[in-house]
Order: C-alpha cells, then sequence, then structure tokens
C-alpha cells in the first residue's frame, strides 16, 4: 500500500525463488575499505573530537537522509515537503553508502515485491545463518533467473540534480571527506567517513536480518511469504526503522513506533518540521485505506489503530 505509483511489475513468469547468489565485487569491497578505515580510526586515530564527528554524521545520514529521505519520502511517499527539503534528505540518505536515489529504490521495492509473495528466496527472506545472511546482504547480490520489470518513478528519472547524485553516489563521501580532513585531519576522514560508512552499512544489514526472523508482532500479512517483526530497544539507534512489523502493516505511514515505548525519533523530527510548515499531509496508518489481507494480532492492534490519530491537517504547498 504505498502512497505513490508502483515500480516493480511482475510478468507470468517472474519468480521471486529461483535464483543466484553471486559476489559483488564492487560492493564487497566498498565494504572492506571503510571497515578497514573504520578500524584505523579506532585503533590509531582515537579522539573525542572523531567520536563526535562520527555521532553527528551518523544522526544526520540516518535519520534525515536514510529514514526521512530514501525510505520515508522517495519510496513511500508518506508526507510532503519543498523540492530542496526532499533533494536534501536524499542526497544524506546516499552519504549513508549504501547506494543511490534510484538504486535504493529498486533494492527496496524488489525485496518488498519478493516478501509479499507465498514464498521467495532465502536472500530476501532472512531465512539463512546469521553469518551467511550477513555475507550475502554485505558483499553478494541475487540475480533471479526470472526477474519482474523495474520501471523507475517518472518524476525521479526527471530530477537532474538526484540522477547526478545517482550517477555519483559513491563519490559524494570525497567533499566531506576533504572538508573533515582540512579541519581534523587523516584521524577525522576515518571517523566521519569510513566508520559512518561501515557502521551504517553493517547495521542495516543487522535490521534486516533480525526484523524478518524473529520479534513481537500485532499484525500479520495474510499471503506473505515475509513477516516483519519489530525489534525491541533499538528505536533511537535506528531511528525508528526497528519497528518494521508496523511498517509491514502500513507501509505508507509515516508513522513507524505505534505503541507505548516504541521510539520513533524520525516521527519526532517530522512533527516539529510539520509544526514549521516545512512538511506537510504527513500520513498515519489512520488515514491508510483498509487492506483485506492485514489481520491484527492480539487484541491491542486493533485498538492502537483506532487511537492513532488520523491524517495531519492538509497543507497547500503554494
Amino acid at each position: 500500500m504505498r502512497n505513490d505509483v508502483p515500480t516493480i511489475f511482475a510478468t507470468m513468469v517472474s519468480n521471486p525463488v529461483e535464483g543466484q547468489v553471486r559476489w559483488a565485487p564492487v560492493k564487497s569491497l566498498w565494504w572492506f575499505a571503510m571497515a578497514s578505515g573504520g578500524i584505523a580510526a579506532i585503533v590509531v586515530y582515537a579522539s573525542w573530537g572523531g567520536v563526535l564527528v562520527f555521532l553527528i554524521g551518523s544522526a544526520a545520514t540516518l535519520c534525515l537522509g536514510h529514514s526521512l529521505g530514501m525510505h520515508r519520502r522517495l519510496i513511500h511517499r508518506s508526507y510532503e515537503c519543498p523540492l530542496w527539503m526532499e533533494r536534501l534528505f536524499v542526497y544524506l540518505g546516499t552519504l549513508v553508502g549504501m547506494a543511490g536515489p534510484l538504486g535504493m529504490t529498486r533494492t527496496h521495492d524488489m525485496r518488498d515485491w519478493a516478501q509479499r509473495q507465498a514464498s521467495c528466496h532465502d536472500y530476501f527472506a532472512h531465512r539463512r545463518s546469521f553469518w551467511c545472511d550477513a555475507w550475502w546482504q554485505l558483499h553478494c547480490e541475487l540475480h533471479l533467473v526470472h526477474p519482474p520489470r523495474f520501471e523507475p518513478p517518472a518524476e525521479l528519472l526527471r530530477d537532474r540534480v538526484l540522477m547526478g547524485v545517482e550517477r555519483s553516489w559513491m563519490l559524494q563521501q570525497l567533499p566531506w571527506a576533504i572538508l573533515l580532513g582540512a579541519v581534523g585531519g587523516v584521524g577525522w576522514v576515518l571517523w566521519g567517513v569510513c566508520l559512518r560508512v561501515v557502521v551504517s552499512l553493517t547495521g542495516h544489514c543487522l535490521v534486516g536480518h533480525f526484523a524478518h526472523r524473529r520479534g513481537h508482532r500485532s499484525w500479520h500479512v495474510a499471503g506473505a511469504g515475509v513477516q516483519g517483526h519489530n525489534v525491541g530497544g533499538c528505536g533511537l539507534i535506528t531511528f525508528g526503522e526497528c519497528w518494521h512489523n508496523n511498517h509491514h502493516a502500513f507501509p505508507g505511514s509515516a508513522r513507524l513506533g505505534l505503541y507505548a515505548g516504541q521510539a520513533d525519533p524520525g516521527w519526532w523530527v517530522l512533527c516539529g518540521l510539520q509544526r514549521f510548515g516545512w512538511v506537510w499531509n504527513v500520513t498515519v496508518p489512520a488515514a491508510l485505506p483498509p487492506r483485506a489481507e492485514l489481520q491484527a494480532l492480539e487484541g491491542e492492534a486493533e485498538s492502537v489503530q483506532r487511537a492513532l490519530p488520523a491524517r495531519p491537517p492538509h497543507r497547500s504547498s503554494s
């Protein structure tokens, strides 16, 4: 139930099960390069300044960039904002080091499509052992024998700024490396670029692994071979992205932490931006159309849905 136009189109022969996992040299060497720099940051260039650069950079790129920019805005269109803000947030999401805007959209939507089928490859389902899944997700790619067709959103293809970022997404680390090096030397580059990127990549892998295997669930999506689970205690460090059962139930919602105690810093930031009038039409579960396949587990799920606020007041973009 996305708020925007779908990008994945299955044919009669599209199959999410048959495929081969192959080592992806660029993806793998990128991780190892960042990991080597991250280890050097901790062992050789340990400093409180480096720690501060790492924390600030991680918070900006993961919260504003990955969660609000790439995921809740670009992919799910769960709120509206000025074009300059969307571009800024998506750019920050690119600095996480996973892919550019087009690559993130393709990866996310392909995985979502596969997980909604009755069965899918273990790569999509995260069924293998922890170490096998980590190797697959961080260093390999799945090549389906009969993949569906991916059609990028026309609006994204027309955006020259974001498509420019797409074509140079790895190089986007370079200006920040130069700036950090000029201010704090090699140590700040290793803390603010290498360690930040490798921790972000590995953290994303960890959330994906555990959020699709076990944990609390309040909702079940009938017919889906892979269910999402809420990973407790990780709301703050994942900026709300760990509440994955909620997200599988309401993918178009800008609010991910639905229950009491489910910290969702990304939602808090959106609420603050809305007060200033910088975002509007922020979607919550109560504003989404009903899904026939969505089933409430445990009594509290239905009460939580009723208690959630309706869509915030509309604000025109003019």
